[in-house]
C-alpha cells in the first residue's frame, strides 16, 4: 500500500522563522505554508515539513538523512554558508573534520538552531 507513497520525516521547530532561514541556508525552498508551519522542498520531490512547537524537547539521535553524492564537497559548501557540523570522538562514533567512516559508507550531523540531529551521508558502497 505504500511502496509507492513520498515518506518524510517531521521537524518539530520552537521558531518557524529562524528555522526556515536556516534551511533555505542548507539550500531547502518553501514550498508552501500553513497555519502550523512551514514546508520544505528537497531533492527529488522530498518534503521537508518544520512545524511549530513552543515546548518541543529535541530528540537525541538523528530526525532526519540526506544522501549526497559527495559528502566533502557538500560540507565544504555548507561551511562557506556558515553551517556547522558535530564532531564526534567515542567508542562508537568517531569523526574527521565532521566525517564519520561507517564502514560501507561516509557520513556527518549537523544541528539545526532547535537541536536538531539533521545526517547527511554518502550513497553506501558495494
Amino acid at each position: 500500500m505504500l511502496e509507492k507513497a513520498l515518506a518524510h520525516p517531521t521537524v518539530f521547530v520552537r521558531d518557524l522563522q529562524r528555522a526556515r532561514e536556516f534551511y533555505e541556508r542548507l539550500g531547502l525552498t518553501v514550498s508552501a505554508q500553513a497555519s502550523t508551519g512551514i514546508f520544505m522542498s528537497a531533492g527529488a520531490g522530498t518534503i521537508f515539513p518544520l512545524l511549530h512547537r513552543a515546548d518541543f524537547t529535541p530528540p537525541s539521535h538523528t530526525i532526519a538523512a540526506f544522501q549526497v553524492e559527495d559528502l566533502r564537497a557538500t560540507i565544504e559548501g555548507l561551511r562557506a554558508r556558515g553551517v556547522l557540523f558535530e564532531e564526534y570522538d567515542t567508542a562508537g562514533l568517531r569523526t574527521e573534520d565532521g566525517i564519520a567512516d561507517m564502514g560501507a559508507y561516509r557520513a556527518a550531523w549537523l544541528k539545526d538552531p532547535d537541536g536538531n540531529y539533521i545526517g547527511l551521508h554518502e550513497p553506501p558502497r558495494a
